[in-house]
């Protein structure tokens, strides 16, 4: 799998019109090509771009894609991946007008029982950093990996995750990481982990239904003003419908709908391209 892959990059970016604030979409179609629509939030959500970003590889799970330059001022994206047993991290270089140059390199297997993944990147020159790999495992368990170098280690497992199905950071502190994440029956949870070993995490329901069509959950923040915006995707129906939250406070977090998105989300893999990281609630 490590290697180099080219695609062309089918579009600039487009002004957003009257929001401020878009999230960037990424999936992986069935030619293991990636698509990015670029949705911006209004009532009902409007698309501002469409195009496909890059050639890929085929991928069973993905995290969100950070923002990054390399020594020679080169801006690109990074993230995680898995395909089959093993985990990958992909660089992934996208020139203006020219083709997007996608390098996968190998961390490490034992991942075919994981069913999805997420990731934090803390990063405050004052506070502290921190930059975590969570893995919801089909046998209940979450576990969570630091980063080690150019890989990861083990960090804690936490068991009682069954019959949830998948999940998104939707806020990240000094202090802790908050992920969001839904059950197969519905239920909406935020699980909030301190950042220290052998902490164990809050767990707390926000909505006990209504979620259950989603196979994957996107995080976008968009300030104090707008919280979170959140793009939940039903890949049955290949649509997706976007949310904004406020504060994160248990049954009492304020969700509002905005609608269905105008694109057809026609992949069983899903990621955000954040340019705006989460801050802490």
């Amino acid at each position: 799998m490590a290697g180099a892959l080219a695609g062309p990059v089918g579009g600039a970016r487009a002004a957003v019109g009257s929001s401020p604030f878009y999230n960037q979409i990424l999936w992986t179609d069935s030619g293991n090509k990636v698509i990015e629509a670029d949705v911006a939030v209004a009532r009902p959500p409007q698309l501002v771009v469409q195009f496909q970003l890059a050639g890929f590889v085929p991928v069973r799970a993905m995290s969100s894609w950070y923002p990054s330059t390399t020594r020679q001022g080169q801006p690109y994206f990074y993230g995680l991946l898995l395909q089959g047993d093993n985990l990958y991290r992909h660089s992934t270089i996208t020139p203006v007008g020219s083709q997007a140059r996608v390098t996968t390199t190998k961390l490490g297997g034992g991942w075919k029982n994981f069913k999805t993944i997420a990731t934090s990147t803390y990063n405050d020159s004052i506070a502290g950093t921190h930059s975590y790999l969570y893995g919801l495992n089909a046998n209940g368990y979450l576990y969570r990996y630091a980063a080690s170098g150019a890989g990861y280690r083990a960090y804690g497992a936490f068991g009682g995750f069954k019959s949830f199905k998948t999940m998104a950071m939707i806020s990240q502190t000094r202090t802790y990481d908050t992920l969001l994440m839904t059950t197969t029956a519905g239920a909406l949870y935020t699980i909030h982990i301190p950042i220290t070993a052998n902490a164990k995490p809050v767990v707390k329901l926000i909505r006990k239904s209504g979620w259950s069509s989603f196979e994957s959950l996107l995080v976008e923040h968009c300030g104090d003003s707008m919280g979170s915006v959140v793009v939940g995707i039903d890949h049955s129906t290949d649509s997706g419908y976007q949310y904004t939250f406020g504060r994160t406070n248990g049954t009492a977090t304020a969700i509002t709908s905005y609608g269905k998105i105008p694109v057809v989300f026609n992949g069983a893999v899903h990621a955000s391209r954040s340019l705006l990281w989460l801050h802490g609630e």
